[in-house]
């Protein structure tokens, strides 16, 4: 256990220590093998059991012995393809997920073109995975059995692995991704990464690019070595040479958004990865008053937060109010009498939506902060917008100044009530008698 313990600590750390200069370097990875047991049932349908079992990735030369002999080891020796050296920035233990699998070439049997393949060679693929997101990285391990398995060697034959057992393997080919989930704004220019090594030049190399969207599958590109032929764009053809199928989407929308899948294939060998874009426009929230509103005792006055431009329609607005002063530990209270408008859908696909709520002030109001929390997934931290209430006691200047307001009305409606009649007898006396 000490041994198993001093590799991963290892593994890890040894790319900072002097005289390391890369991941390439690292010796053994901890891996789970995701192991397959099948059985058919009365009515002749394959059932499949899944059993995880400890594993790891040794990197040496042929015949060495396993640095951790208490996992099953695949030994990966005399590859041209090194997947370590994909493997980007600092890599602690919790963020590497490492994961084999058996892999069935579906009926396809012929021999890889790489020194010492036969036509009996056993596959495995092998993903890394980082866990926030910054890399996929499958690789396809060849393995040739002393002996032949009997039949065919997929999920109805699978050859079986002891718990200590030793897998000589070769990396034969990889394929990657740094972009496995997008999330792009609207009418934005957007690359979807996609990389691919093999361990020689592949004449029958296949590359091809499909968008999946609720049921409809589209393909947007394909290109094939073998035959030449190219159909569709957004992958520079002579990055495919060069080991580079990332496709350029052109300004997106949101019909952008789905599943874009890259897949890349040199027989027997299929790979694929499959990235997520999520449209993600944030919003622009605005209040209709000053950073300081004033109202007398008694006043009432309208406020409205508005959140503008944003996708998708999972947006929340709410309102609350932190008492005058602060102090006192107090949590800020969240307004309950809130009325909201009904989502407003753009031109653009985007939408808007209003809170708002009715303020009826009150001296020991005064000095109180309301502030408008808008919350959406674009946005990692909510966007906050606030006010502060004045309230001015309803005071004799006040008093006086209502009543000019209220005199004044008074001598116009006098005023008014004088000079109609007036005015409609000079219209009687100015009109002429008929004869």
């Amino acid at each position: 256990m000490s041994l198993n313990v001093n590799i991963v600590l290892c593994l890890f750390i040894c790319a900072e220590v002097p005289g390391i200069q890369s991941f390439e370097q690292v010796p053994w990875l901890p891996c789970q093998l995701v192991d397959e047991r099948v059985k058919f049932n009365d009515e002749g349908h394959a059932e499949t059991q899944y059993q995880h079992r400890d594993a790891g990735l040794q990197f040496g030369h042929p015949g060495d012995s396993a640095l951790n002999p208490n996992t099953i080891t695949f030994l990966v020796t005399g590859s041209k393809v090194d997947m370590r050296k994909y493997i980007e920035g600092a890599v602690v233990e919790h963020q590497l997920q490492c994961e084999i699998r058996r892999y069935s070439t579906e009926g396809i049997h012929m021999r890889w073109p790489g020194l010492g393949a036969q036509e009996h060679d056993i596959w495995f693929t092998c993903t890394l995975r980082h866990t926030d997101g910054l890399f996929v990285i499958t690789s396809f391990l060849r393995h040739t059995p002393a002996t032949p398995t009997p039949g065919q060697a997929d999920y109805r034959n699978w050859a079986a692995i002891a718990d200590r057992e030793t897998l000589t393997t070769s990396t034969v080919m990889v394929v990657l991704t740094r972009s496995p989930t997008v999330r792009v704004g609207l009418l934005k220019q957007q690359s979807l990464h996609c990389q691919f090594d093999v361990d020689h030049k592949a004449a029958d190399l296949t590359v091809e690019w499909r968008f999946q969207r609720h049921s409809e599958h589209t393909t947007l590109f394909s290109h094939s070595s073998r035959s030449g032929q190219t159909q569709g764009g957004g992958v520079a053809l002579k990055g495919i040479g060069r080991g580079d199928a990332s496709l350029m989407l052109p300004l997106t929308k949101q019909s952008s958004e789905g599943t874009y899948v890259c897949f890349v294939s040199v027989a027997p060998l299929f790979g694929r990865h499959d990235i997520a874009l999520h449209i993600l426009e944030p919003p622009r929230v605005s209040l209709n008053v000053d950073s300081t509103i004033s109202l007398v005792d008694r006043g009432e006055q309208k406020v409205v937060c508005e959140a503008e431009g944003y996708y998708p329609l999972d947006v929340e607005i709410e309102w609350f109010r932190e008492p005058s002063g602060g102090g006192g530990g107090l949590l800020p209270e969240k307004l309950d009498t809130v009325l909201y408008s009904s989502h407003r859908h753009h031109r653009d696909g985007t939408y808007s939506l209003s809170a708002f709520f009715l303020i009826h002030a009150s001296l020991h109001d005064s000095g109180s902060k309301y502030f408008c929390r808008v919350s959406h997934s674009s946005l990692r931290m909510p966007i906050r917008k606030s006010f502060t209430l004045i309230v001015t006691e309803f005071g004799s200047w006040n008093f006086v100044l209502w009543w000019l307001i209220f005199g004044f009305i008074l001598v116009m409606v006098a005023t008014l009530c004088v000079m109609l009649p007036r005015l409609s007898s000079a219209r009687k006396a100015n009109k002429r008698k008929p004869y």
